[in-house]
């Protein structure tokens, strides 16, 4: 024996109050001369490790209180649990922390997340079977998923969406491994085609006129029209020079130059064939008071200029809305910015038709049924436009994987429903991967909730942690 001295640990809080060990302990001497360790200090099991300040029961709450909260606000919790530590103290414990075992991962599931959106990303990898993250890329490219395929072999099932870099990446990596398109994305780029088709074909989303009764007219000086706005002027003199040099043999990039634009905009425009389909944008949003319109300005040509009265009025027939949203609608009268006082049957928009035809018939409300069945009678390619995204919800939900090939036949065809036979023709690219979506069971719902905590952790930790930390927390914190 070479000698004694006290060490001081810090337990666990009793109560909430702080706990000190006071522990004498030996320290021995070695007599072997080859040995390297000349000293060495007797430790106590399940109390004490080497160079340790911290018993194994205060590092697990240490542990646990960092994986949940980070760094300040996990420094608050320890404060009032009896045992404060500092900041960095909890990320230090996090940080050393060994990563779970990777073990074998027969059904895997990835998708992307954004460190900073628009300019850094990462990449999650879920074990579809225990729905927990296995590890964290950084960086969404196919080179670093075959990567981490070809370290980890066995990989069986590889869920995905639609994105042509996981697809890539798993090709080359694990080239038997079958790759599924999820469900949820291939809904999704469905409604966007059908809201493109929509956008193509708007004017037949408005209905016939009606006779407008004796007492909703008005003399002809009442009607004013509504300036057009500056974002719809700018977009007009925009489409018109971009479409212009675009014929001459410009490249995008040459023309966002000429015209100080960004070449995304100038994709944009483009690729628009109209100005309407630039501009369905800014005004396709239904507002609240719109239903209300009619006797709004009936009212106002009377001569009721008092705006709490008048909500009073359509409060009674069921607006649903305040009375601010009244006084802003109003606003425009009182400019002579009002619209001609009894409108014409009101226009549904183009978000809310794609939400008729991609909602189940058995849930759509009444009202909306009937409005979508008058605009199905008046367009024969929105009839059949409904027609075929109904057939793909019954391939979605039946898992009916083998009529994808009759259904992108029935749909390319279709000349008058270009956005459609687009999203048709692409799914050609992916076949494999669609038709097995539409056939197996898999999903990858549980990558996108461990998406979802991911934008959580990194809004507790305020972006200013390295993927390091951010690495530990996706894959520990549970």
């Amino acid at each position: 024996m070479h000698g004694r001295y006290r060490r001081l640990l810090r337990d666990a809080a009793v109560c909430g109050v702080a706990v000190r060990i006071r522990l004498l302990v030996r320290r021995f001497r070695c007599r072997n001369n080859s040995c390297v360790t000349v000293t060495f200090v007797e430790q106590v099991e399940g109390l004490t490790s080497a160079f340790a300040r911290f018993t194994p029961p205060a590092v697990a709450m240490l542990v646990s209180v960092g994986l949940a909260l980070a760094g300040r606000a996990g420094a608050r919790l320890t404060a009032g649990l009896g045992a404060a530590v500092g900041k960095d103290t909890l990320l230090r414990r996090v940080r050393a922390l060994p990563d779970p075992p990777a073990g074998p991962v027969p059904v895997l599931g990835v998708d992307d997340f954004a460190f900073r959106r628009g300019h850094r990303y990462g990449t999650v990898l879920v074990d579809m079977q225990s729905r927990r993250p296995v590890d964290v890329i950084d960086g969404r490219d196919s080179d670093g998923f075959a990567t981490w395929l070809r370290a980890h072999p066995g990989v069986e099932v590889i869920c995905r969406d639609r994105a042509s870099g996981y697809g890539e990446g798993a090709r080359q990596g694990a080239p038997n491994a079958v790759q599924v398109a999820d469900r949820f994305h291939l809904w999704r780029n469905l409604g966007e085609a059908v809201e493109r088709t929509l956008i193509s074909v708007r004017s037949s989303l408005t209905p016939p006129p009606t006779a407008v009764a004796e007492d909703h007219a008005v003399e002809p000086q009442q009607v004013q029209t509504l300036p057009e706005l500056k974002i719809a002027a700018r977009y007009r003199v925009q489409h018109a020079d971009v479409h212009r040099l675009r014929a001459t043999g410009m490249t995008l990039s040459a023309i966002g130059r000429q015209l100080g634009l960004h070449q995304a905009t100038v994709r944009k425009i483009a690729n628009a064939a109209t100005v309407d389909a630039l501009l369905v944008k800014t005004h396709q949003r239904a507002h609240v008071v719109d239903e209300y319109v009619a006797h709004l300005h009936k009212r106002w040509n009377e001569g009721e200029r008092n705006a709490t009265a008048l909500f009073r009025e359509i409060k009674q027939q069921g607006y649903p809305g305040g009375e601010l949203a009244v006084q802003r609608h109003l606003r425009r009268y009182r400019h002579g910015r009002s619209f001609k006082p009894v409108p014409g049957p009101k226009q549904p928009s183009v978000r809310e038709t794609t939400k008729w035809i991609m909602t189940h018939p058995d849930r759509l409300d009444p009202k909306d049924a009937s409005k979508l069945r008058e605009i199905r009678d008046r367009t024969p390619a929105l009839d059949r436009l409904v027609g075929h995204v109904r057939g793909f919800a019954r391939m979605l939900t039946g898992l009916q994987g083998h009529h994808l090939n009759e259904w992108i036949t029935a749909v390319a065809s279709d000349n008058e429903l270009p956005a459609l036979a687009s999203f048709a023709r692409h799914m050609i690219r992916d076949l494999d991967a669609v038709r097995n979506g539409l056939t197996m069971a898999y999903s990858s719902g549980p990558v996108e909730g461990n998406v979802n905590r991911i934008k959580t952790l990194k809004r507790q930790m305020y972006g200013r942690a390295k993927l390091d930390l951010l690495r530990k927390r996706i894959l520990l914190a549970h």
